[in-house]
């Protein structure tokens, strides 16, 4: 496994590999099981299996965490290299945004950046948006690979490569979940043990809007009112509840044969997202 910090180094590295299949899975480090099961997928489907590794500042707000999010870096080399990994480029800031963040090009998906999370967090997904296009310029991956945690953020990207005429397919592997049912994410770290059994209720809510839905239920308003209260009444802090067209992440129209129902809340110091599927 060559880790690479420089994109030259990493060009150089891959251009020898172009008559192979390459696949890049990114992530911000502080690697879980929902990770390598990313890299599972990556190394199954492709020759060569590029990781990268980098905390993108553009993606935090002011008040974030970017200063305290968790770096790992010694331990997530020891796992990439256990599973085979190729290659895993971990470049710096500097690298990444060498003439400054403030006056770098700037990439947006105007119809997904500014609802759901991004409402909570406006500017996080120009950011995720413009790391993740460059990502993909630095690699020139076949295929990149994403988690479905993140529904909004797979189909922010989705929708930009296609919109962007990027060649390459973006592929969303399943949620990895602790036994309790809760998301795997590095954020869990932040919860307490009483906090982290508490956490599970979001995606046991999640389930049964999606029950009710699947029993003819379709007062999606209630569903999500019902979802929010619950929520609050158990100490969270509710983001949004919300089912949306699984494509489009809008309110479902007679266009909508599939779902998805996805919540945001904070509970402690951690900010929880979680979402499931409903085929209509």
């Amino acid at each position: 496994m060559d880790t690479v910090g420089d994109i030259a180094g990493l060009r150089t590295a891959l251009d020898v590999q172009r008559h192979r299949k390459i696949g890049l899975v990114p992530t911000m480090g502080n690697l879980h099981a929902g990770h390598m099961a990313l890299v599972r997928e990556c190394r199954r489907a492709c020759d060569i299996c590029v990781v990268s590794i980098f905390v993108n500042p553009t993606q935090f707000g002011p008040n974030e965490d970017f200063g305290s999010y968790p770096r790992t870096l010694a331990e997530d080399l020891r796992l990439l290299k256990a599973a085979g990994t190729d290659f895993v480029f971990n470049p710096s800031v500097d690298t990444m945004y060498p003439a400054g963040q403030e006056d770098h090009v700037s990439v947006s998906v105007p119809s997904l950046a500014h609802t759901l999370c991004g409402e909570a967090r406006p500017g996080h997904f120009d950011g995720v948006a413009t790391v993740v296009a460059k990502l993909f310029n630095i690699v020139a991956p076949h295929e990149a690979f994403l988690g479905e945690k993140d529904w909004q953020q797979l189909t922010l990207i989705r929708t930009m490569v296609r919109q962007l005429d990027m060649p390459l397919w973006v592929t969303g592997v399943p949620t990895v979940r602790e036994a309790s049912g809760l998301a795997m994410s590095s954020r869990n770290n932040y919860l307490s043990d009483e906090e982290r059994q508490r956490a599970a209720l979001i995606n046991r809510i999640l389930n049964g809007i999606k029950t009710g839905i699947e029993r003819g239920d379709h007062d999606y308003e209630a569903a999500e009112a019902r979802g929010r209260q619950k929520l609050a009444a158990a100490g969270f802090d509710v983001d949004y509840v919300a089912v949306r067209d699984a494509g489009r992440l809008v309110p479902p129209d007679a266009d909508t044969n599939r779902l998805r129902i996805l919540a945001a809340a904070r509970l402690g110091r951690a900010r929880l997202i979680d979402n499931v599927g409903v085929a209509l």
